[in-house]
């Protein structure tokens, strides 16, 4: 620092025998030494960051060249390199599927619902949980509504069939006892959506509030005594305090949402998805699994993958776009 102030004083004064060059010279040795410093000082804190950088760089960045198959006609025998290229084949066969449409239309549905019924559940339940009191029955009530986030999405489709199946499942033999009839959840078109939603909210709303919490502990508590000595109700304080408090928090977890949209998750509409759904259940997800695995069309299925990631980047670019337009901070 003093350094750069004696260079920026010589600047000024005009002093002779320093030439630009030197002075450019000595301010870049200074940044880096500045820089080797910095370094020197905080080694432990990258020492921690290096395992996060290894993931990413590991198993996010290095994988990325495998998207170089959705332009060729992948032949595991050929290999890579020797495979031929096919250039945007797979890609104008995909959009010529009759499949297509079909698959665009589901996906977006679902991640409709999610958004219009999961996004907002996380928010509610942490505003209720933020007006308990008393700590013991917050944090049991925490801890209770935590626990289905660990539960094996496989644990939970063999509830669901428990709970659902025709032949002696719970809610239908209760059904059955005060209507005299049943009604065939799990293989119905009708309930397979209204089910994914369901199951998406139980398990995880409870984590989800986890952020939001988290964001409510840095509101003023000065602000709520200030609305309470003007009047304000429960409701007003939430409104025009709570809720623009945390208000950044929703935006950029909206954002990250809206890059997610044509990614409903493989595993639970495998699950759930049969033959009499699979015109309403079938998605991207499940799509590539059976053209890629099943099939052992590499390249198409890659093909596949490749249009949802493109269409979830320009999601993402265009809402964090439209939150700074209105004011947001954004992601960036």
């Amino acid at each position: 620092m003093y350094m750069m102030m004696e260079v920026k004083w010589m600047k000024q004064a005009g002093a002779p025998g320093l030439a630009g060059r030197d002075i450019q010279a000595l301010t870049y040795r200074e940044r880096r030494d500045s820089r080797w410093r910095r370094l020197r000082r905080d080694k432990w804190l990258y020492i921690l960051l290096t395992p996060g950088l290894l993931y990413f760089l590991i198993f996010k960045y290095v994988p990325m060249w495998g998207i170089l198959l959705a332009f060729k006609n992948y032949q595991p025998f050929l290999g890579f390199w020797k495979s031929d290229w096919a250039g945007f084949e797979h890609f104008r066969i995909f959009f010529q599927n009759p499949d297509f449409f079909m698959l665009l239309r589901n996906t977006l549905v679902l991640s409709f619902y999610n958004l219009v019924f999961f996004f907002p559940a996380p928010i509610i339940l942490a505003l209720l949980l933020n007006e308990i009191r008393l700590s013991f029955y917050k944090k049991t009530i925490q801890t209770m509504i935590y626990v289905p986030h660990f539960i094996s999405m496989v644990i939970v489709a063999s509830m669901s069939y428990v709970f659902l199946t025709t032949e002696g499942g719970a809610v239908n033999e209760f059904l059955y006892t005060f209507t005299g009839r049943k009604i065939d959840f799990l293989s119905n078109p009708d309930w397979f959506r209204p089910l994914i939603i369901l199951q998406t909210i139980w398990k995880e709303t409870g984590w989800g509030t986890i952020i939001f919490l988290a964001a409510l502990a840095g509101v003023d508590v000065e602000q709520y005594e200030a609305a309470v000595v003007d009047g304000a109700s429960r409701w007003r304080q939430i409104w025009h305090i709570t809720l623009p408090a945390i208000r950044s928090t929703i935006i950029i977890l909206l954002i990250l949402r809206m890059g997610t949209i044509l990614d409903n998750g493989f595993e639970q509409i495998f699950l759930m998805m049969n033959a009499l759904n699979r015109e309403v259940g079938e998605v991207f997800d499940t799509y590539v699994y059976a053209l890629g695995i099943t099939q052992g069309a590499f390249s198409y299925s890659t093909a596949v993958g490749l249009f949802k990631s493109v269409i979830g980047v320009t999601m993402v670019l265009g809402t964090n776009w439209l939150a700074k337009k209105f004011g947001e901070s954004g992601l960036y």
